[in-house]
């Protein structure tokens, strides 16, 4: 990679500290902000400039990049950012915002002369920090070269959905995406909490449908984060997974469809972000499966 952007990065949780990262390493300049600053600082390590304000991290940007909470969330930063944008910078939009949120965020891209990509990731903080995420990302053909390298620093893959970001082909299809892995982690922290109330050793069942075609190695990796006690630091947290599960019956609602799974794995999330596991791996919902939220992970 030969391009050295300026990359302005909004947003350092999870993801947006190991993209700041991955973008300084490919040799671009960087600057990030966040919310809370303090979590921003350890990317000063690795050459990454800590500003303090949305304003100051996207002036005179090539690239701005917003991995923030939700569409709302994006949108007040991205106001907060407004006099500093440049006319004709690219904003690679990676919150998982929801469909609706995405056309207020296009529209102001519109207003305010940005060339928008709709480009949410896939992946997990893992993936993160190694700069394997698969980016699902819709924009404009004309202006793909420019944000490529940014895309290339932090992801694997990049699979292209549309061509108008506005129309949030690559949220639609992370949404999808989302429903199962959602619906998949629910299902594997409930096998946990069947297993213990029946008094079944969980390794008998994954002996059980080992090789076979309900063999998942998705279902070992999450358990397992249980069964350890390895819920922290999360690879996606519950209070995120909540959200999105959210947005993903949102979705279904507003197009005529009644995802009932989904409802439920945001009401599992919800309850074990009540019980004080908010910010561990979204598996931790295993402990919504108990009325006090405080079976210990070893009588799983």
């Amino acid at each position: 990679m030969t391009d050295n952007l300026t990359v302005s990065v909004l947003g350092t949780g999870i993801m947006g500290t190991a993209m700041a990262r991955n973008l300084a390493r490919a040799g671009h300049t960087v600057r990030a902000w966040n919310r809370t600053r303090a979590k921003a600082e350890p990317l000063a390590a690795d050459g990454v400039h800590v500003v303090d304000t949305p304003a100051a991290a996207v002036e005179g940007a090539d690239v701005v990049l917003t991995m923030l909470y939700d569409g709302p969330a994006v949108l007040d930063v991205m106001r907060e950012a407004a006099p500093a944008l440049r006319a004709g910078a690219a904003w690679v939009q990676s919150t998982t915002a929801g469909i609706e949120a995405v056309g207020d965020l296009a529209a102001f891209a519109r207003a305010h002369d940005l060339v928008f990509f709709d480009a949410p990731v896939l992946g997990t903080r893992q993936p993160a920090e190694a700069g394997q995420l698969t980016v699902l990302a819709a924009g404009p053909p004309a202006g793909r070269d420019a944000v490529a390298p940014v895309l290339e620093a932090v992801g694997a893959r990049t699979v292209w959905t549309g061509e108008d970001g506005a129309e949030g082909s690559a949220t639609r299809l992370k949404l999808v995406a989302n429903s199962w892995v959602i619906a998949a982690t629910a299902a594997a922290g409930e096998v946990l909490a069947l297993s213990q109330a029946l008094g079944v050793d969980p390794h008998a069942f994954f002996e059980l449908i080992a090789g076979g075609p309900l063999d998942m190695g998705y279902l070992k990796a999450k358990t397992a984060l249980v069964l350890d006690d390895r819920l922290s630091p999360a690879q996606f947290a519950v209070t995120t997974a909540a959200k999105d599960a959210r947005l993903i019956v949102e979705a279904g609602r507003e197009n005529g469809v009644r995802l009932d799974v989904a409802a439920a794995s945001a009401e599992r999330l919800e309850r074990a972000a009540a019980q004080g596991h908010g910010d561990e791996d979204m598996v931790a919902a295993y402990f919504a499966s108990f009325d006090d939220g405080a079976r210990s992970e070893g009588d799983a």
